[in-house]
């Protein structure tokens, strides 16, 4: 088992979704994220005691930026050609191989990354259930 090179503690400066105003009182406005722009809207004037907006002061660390919780960054592999890019970079690098792989080609990315010591982190995919059957 591989494991990363420099393992940094992932620190999120916040967890909690940023909801759309007034989603809590109206059934018709949906909580995913919208920029408040009205004229008078006391939210994006940012007056005290209403919600806090994103901005670029929540980002994460660009140490940590796109890191997994393993470690490692991932890396989407859809052959065995592509698997061979990080040969030099097995701890930094982690694959992941793509949705539209067939099984075949699954089990040869799993065999070779074996073989070059990379990390695969969806290697159980789609191989067990065709096992099963």
């Amino acid at each position: 088992m591989v494991t990363p090179l420099v393992k940094h503690k992932i620190i999120k400066k916040r967890t909690l979704p940023f909801k759309r105003y007034q989603s809590d009182r109206k059934v018709t406005v949906k909580e995913s994220w919208r920029k408040p722009r009205g004229i008078d809207g006391r939210h994006r004037r940012k007056f005290k005691g209403l919600p806090p907006h994103p901005n670029v002061g929540y980002g994460s660390n660009k140490k940590t930026r796109h890191l997994l919780p393993n470690g490692f960054l991932k890396f989407v592999v859809h052959n065995i050609a592509d698997l061979d890019l990080l040969m030099m970079h097995n701890r930094r690098y982690c694959a992941e191989i793509a949705h539209n792989v067939s099984t075949q080609n699954r089990k040869a990315i799993v065999e070779r990354a074996a073989q070059l010591n990379v990390n695969v982190i969806n290697k159980d995919a789609r191989v067990m259930s065709e096992e099963a059957e």
